[in-house]
């Protein structure tokens, strides 16, 4: 699959959920990041699981301050989750993810930017938009 087409799937999935937060504003010090969790296809459900909650990823990531705006499953390539870290906090998103996610996933970080609030206005078919 070509790193374009992974590309533009994350975009359109951080602009889908995005939309349905129209009554949601960014603060301005914060960034969306989408982070995508690649699954490591040599261990199966159960043994990424396992590694997850030895490294207590759960317990660490997001970080305290970091919230999650989505997170998916991207069948047969692993999971994207789309944060809005205070842009202070950048560094321990990092972190965490580098202590508590390497050994289950490996991981690309992508900055995002809701584009919704740009195109609600202009969008004719209303129907289409989920609220």
């Amino acid at each position: 699959m070509s790193k374009l087409f992974i590309f533009l799937i994350l975009i359109f999935a951080s602009f889908t959920s995005l939309a349905s937060e129209t009554a949601h504003k960014q603060p301005d010090d914060s960034i969306l990041l989408t982070v995508m969790l690649k699954h490591n296809q040599s261990n199966n459900f159960e043994e990424f699981q396992k590694i997850l909650e030895e490294q207590k990823f759960f317990d660490t990531f997001p970080p305290k301050g970091v919230s999650v705006v989505s997170w998916y499953v991207m069948m047969g390539i692993g999971q994207v989750v789309t944060l809005e870290v205070p842009a202070h906090q950048l560094r321990e998103v990092n972190l965490a993810v580098e202590k508590t996610a390497w050994k289950a996933f490996t991981v690309e970080f992508y900055p995002t930017y809701n584009l919704y609030p740009v195109f609600k206005d202009k969008l004719k078919n209303k129907a289409k938009v989920s609220y």
